[in-house]
């Protein structure tokens, strides 16, 4: 057998033996066949699936494939767009135990000023555990519209 031969079957096998292993990570499910075709066009399947996103972040990804060139139809792009928010959502965020966090926390979780997040500690400290989001929102300082709209993100 010529070499030039023999490397065309090598690479043939690699290629098939990525091609199924590919496909055998993937969870069954309406757009796994469209998944596998368009994310595949660029790179491999595990790369398209290492990360867990919302549905915002998976639509930004999927737009910026299709910027890069991905071919595809409307249909398979919704396909995919599904597929992947369904199988690959993002991890649940945490939640911040406010009477037991450290500053640096509040002022990550909330995106509040370090001053703010030491306010708040200050505040638990000479008045003890806050039970409520009422509570929180008396620290002064706080905006309580903000506190209310990131209210899913606390613990008590």
């Amino acid at each position: 057998m010529h070499l030039v031969s023999r490397l065309n079957t090598k690479f043939l096998f690699l290629m098939m033996g990525a091609a199924f292993s590919n496909a055998q990570q993937l969870p069954d499910g309406p757009g796994k066949p469209e998944t596998q075709k368009l994310c595949s066009q660029c790179h491999e399947i595990s790369r398209s699936i290492s990360v867990r996103q919302d549905r915002a972040g998976w639509q930004g990804v999927m737009s910026k494939m299709s910027t890069l060139g991905m071919k595809a139809t409307d249909q398979e792009l919704q396909s995919v767009f599904e597929y992947l928010v369904s199988h690959y959502p993002a991890d649940e965020v945490p939640k911040l135990n406010i009477n037991t966090a450290e500053a640096v926390d509040i002022e990550s979780a909330l995106t509040v000023r370090r001053s703010l997040a030491a306010a708040i500690i200050a505040y638990r400290e000479k008045h003890g555990a806050f039970k409520t989001i009422d509570e929180l929102k008396k620290v002064p300082g706080i905006d309580p519209a903000k506190i209310e709209a990131k209210k899913d993100r606390l613990a008590f």
